[in-house]
Order: structure tokens, then sequence, then C-alpha cells
């Protein structure tokens, strides 16, 4: 049975387009694997990310294609963008960095908020503690009972001394920084980012244990297993903290992928030569 798999290759050229390689890089011994000319006229060119072969219109005559020269000490001066692994891990990252702007979204608006309400708390008490009153003793003498649900929960927030609102907002403040320092570092793939998410992650996870010891809810759940598949990934794949030979065994394999020799192992079909 044929297994099919998402090939971020042609995705990314779909939205980007395509990286045709430099004339400059043409000669007698990349030619073979990288130009083809048609009988009809077209000159085929091959993606170095997708290894799509495209046609573009070729005023020259056809014929046969150059030979390769003999192979020399070095591969040829090619630049080969992202792709195999090393494209892989730039999707990811951009997941994780997407999570993280998320998150600076959404703690970046409860700290504004919070800090809103504590400067205007007290010009807000009068109006809302009048429709506290008026909710709670109702038409008829029927109404909320006090304590209770969304006017409930306000009242505990009027109560709350400022000083603990203006910590609490920043810290979120803080906090939303931190993601959203995260989301930039990790969209622009710098190992720095990397570090700091798996030390921001890992130390969260501690009070989200915690949260579920007392109530279980899917968003808790949810949130705790992208933060462990977070910290997975970054160990495991990025080889943090020297884990699987660390950055040069990644860089090691980021060449591997995005070299000569991957272009070589990768050589797909191509338009037929006359």
């Amino acid at each position: 049975m044929a297994r099919h798999r998402l090939n971020l290759e042609l995705l990314t050229c779909a939205a980007q387009g395509h990286a045709l390689p430099d004339p400059a890089d043409v000669d007698e011994r990349t030619a073979p694997q990288l130009v083809r000319r048609t009988g009809d006229g077209l000159r085929w060119s091959r993606c170095l990310r997708c290894d799509a072969w495209l046609p573009s219109a070729d005023a020259r005559p056809s014929g046969r294609a150059p030979g390769r020269a003999p192979g020399g000490p070095h591969p040829p001066p090619v630049v080969v963008p992202e792709r195999g692994r090393a494209l892989r891990d730039r999707y990811v990252l951009r997941l994780i960095a997407l999570d993280r702007l998320l998150h600076f979204l959404l703690l970046g608006t409860a700290a504004v908020v919070v800090l809103l309400f504590t400067v205007d708390r007290a010009r807000l008490s009068g109006p809302f503690y009048r429709v506290v009153d008026a909710l709670q003793n109702g038409v008829g003498g029927v109404g909320a009972r006090p304590g209770t649900g969304v006017a409930g929960e306000l009242e505990k927030a009027f109560a709350v001394a400022s000083t603990k609102l203006w910590l609490l907002g920043i810290v979120l403040a803080a906090y939303a920084v931190l993601e959203g320092v995260e989301a930039v570092g990790l969209w622009l793939a710098r190992r720095w980012a990397e570090y700091l998410t798996l030390v921001a992650t890992t130390v969260l996870l501690i009070p989200e244990v915690w949260e579920l010891t007392h109530r279980v809810t899917v968003f808790k759940v949810t949130a705790l297993v992208v933060n462990v598949a977070v910290v997975v990934y970054l160990l495991y794949a990025k080889r943090l903290f020297g884990l699987r030979g660390g950055l040069a065994a990644q860089q090691r394999e980021r060449e591997r992928d995005m070299s000569w020799e991957a272009l070589e192992r990768a050589f797909p079909h191509h338009p037929t030569v006359r």
C-alpha cells in the first residue's frame, strides 16, 4: 500500500515560488542534473527545493546536454535552499512560534484589562455596585444570589487590594513579553529562542500539572500535552544542551540535506533529452 506524506518542499514552492539554479552555477559538472534541453526548443530547469522540472523558452538550438566533467575534490558551489529535515524543522518552529504569538496576544490583552481596571476601579465601583444591587433585588424582589455568577467574580475583583492587581498586571505583561520574544526568535529560527522556549515551557509545566490536580478540563489537558510535545521536540530534534551530538550534529545533518550530494541522491526523473 502506497504511503503518502506531506511534501513540505512542494508546499513551500507553491507559497514562495520555485528555487531555480543560478545560471552562473550551471557548468559542465552541474548541468546534467540541473538543466535539460529538449528538441521542441524548451529549456528545463530543476527546482533545487522540490526537484520539479520547469520549462522555459530557449532560443539556442537543442542538442546534447553538456557532459559532466570529472569530479573534483569539492562539490560545486550551488546554493541549495532549505529542504529535507531543515525545512521540516523550520515549519515546526514556526508552528510553535504561532502558538507563542497566541499566548502573547491573550496575555497582553489580559494585562491591559487588569491594569486599566486597577487605574479606573474607583470610578467604576459606584456604577458597578448599583448594577449588582439591582440584579440582587430584581423586579418584584426576585433576583440573583449575592456573590454568584459574573457579578460575584467582579465583586471579588473590586475587593482585591490595588497592590495585588498591579502585581498581577505586571506579571501578565512580563509573561506576554516573554512569549512575544519567543515567537519572534522561533519564527526567525534563532538558537537562543529554542533554549528560551525550552526553559520557559519546562518551568511552566509545574503549575500546569498542579492545576490539573484541582480541576481537569479539556483546555488544561490540551495545553499540557502541547507544551510537553514542545519540550520533547526541542530536546530531541533540536539537540539542545548537547543531546544527540548537540549543535555540531545538527549542522552536519543540515548540511547533508542541503548539499550537492543531497541533490544527487534525490535526482528525479527528467524530460527526455534528444
